[in-house]
């Protein structure tokens, strides 16, 4: 793979803007997507869930739940430990669009309505960590590290 690529993917200037983002925002996902894949913190599981997602039009429902709930799982996931922070970041991004605009939109701003403005900050923070990478204590970072160190080591 282009070693430029990687770079690209994984360097961070966030400092530690990108951790505080992060972390908070990865656990919330977490409990999110395992709402949807296990029916753990009061979810519905994949049936339920996917059943809430046909009735949407996100047909198949199982497929979609399955998607969503992995994508905000293993995507927060990533997020808590800073791994390939911006790919994780992004795909946590659509999903957030995709909720916000098939089951909150046309309920107004307010959570208090079931309202989008949750999904649209989870949303904003995803985008900003897809622009600007995962900040300080990421395995990206430590990747990052370790490769600019091999490289130097065999220029030797």
């Amino acid at each position: 793979m282009n070693n430029t690529l990687i770079n690209r993917v994984l360097h961070s200037n966030a400092g530690w803007a990108g951790l505080v983002l992060r972390v908070p925002v990865g656990i919330i996902l977490i409990a999110h997507g395992a709402q949807k894949l296990f029916g753990w913190f009061g979810g519905y599981g994949l049936d339920g869930t996917g059943q809430f997602m046909a009735s949407l039009g996100l047909e198949p429902g199982y497929l979609m739940a399955l998607l969503a709930g992995s994508a905000e799982f293993f995507g927060g996931l990533a997020l808590v430990l800073g791994v390939l922070t911006r790919p994780a970041a992004l795909i946590s991004a659509f999903t957030m669009a995709v909720a916000m605009f098939t089951a909150h939109i046309g309920n107004g701003l307010f959570m208090a309505n079931n309202g989008y403005e949750y999904a649209l900050t989870l949303l904003a923070v995803t985008v900003a960590l897809t622009i600007q990478g995962a900040g300080y204590f990421s395995v990206d970072g430590l990747f990052l590290k370790n490769k600019v160190a091999t490289t130097i080591d065999q220029a030797e």
